[in-house]
């Protein structure tokens, strides 16, 4: 399987370059179930086999996931939350990840939006999820524009660092997954704990 996905990666980027990563990105942030952060990580390790340039993968990716989450917002926006359990459904996100995306952006707002570049699932429905319950333009590209730059930054580095060991990589991914959401939790709580004090 990992043979596979390397395999097709490398058609991908051979054939498309950065525009692999920004549409890959893209894509998963307006809503499509696409494994955008796989594409970003492979982009920063051709990046360290010399075959692309790591600036331009991480300002491809940070691009293409502001665009794809100012997507999400306008289509969320124009159909809410029926568009957004559709789109889960048809992801196979399970029931239970659904709620919970649901009361992370409607609790947090801003600061969910972004966070949830760093979890699966989430970053997928965050714009959908703002854009039908309305939340301000202007707070929402802004958290939309610096988690899209501070998660394209990261993950193309880390994409760049372990360059020369693919499945070092894709094990890395599911790890990370996990970390984020248990990073995600431990900061949400924190600001929640924060907002009762005061």
């Amino acid at each position: 399987m990992a043979h596979q996905l390397f395999q097709f990666l490398s058609w991908l980027f051979a054939r498309y370059g950065y525009g692999a990563v920004f549409f890959g990105v893209m894509l998963e942030n307006a809503g499509f179930p696409l494994p955008g952060e796989t594409v970003l990580l492979f982009g920063g390790l051709l990046s360290h086999r010399g075959v692309l340039s790591l600036k331009w993968v991480i300002l491809s990716a940070a691009t293409g996931a502001t665009v794809g989450g100012g997507i999400g917002y306008a289509a969320g926006y124009r159909w809410g939350t029926a568009l957004v359990r559709r789109i889960s459904k048809s992801a196979l996100v399970p029931e239970r990840r659904y709620d919970q995306s649901v009361q992370t952006v409607t609790k947090y707002g801003v600061w969910a939006v972004f966070l949830s570049r760093f979890v699966l699932g989430l970053r997928m429905l965050a714009g959908l999820l703002a854009g039908a319950f309305h939340m301000s333009w202007t707070g929402f590209m802004l958290a939309n524009a610096t988690g899209a730059c501070a998660w394209a930054l990261a993950m193309g580095s880390v994409g760049y660092a372990l360059g020369s060991n693919w499945r070092r990589l894709l094990h890395f991914t599911r790890t990370l997954d996990w970390i984020a959401v248990a990073a995600v939790v431990l900061i949400l709580l924190a600001l929640a704990t924060r907002k009762r004090r005061r």
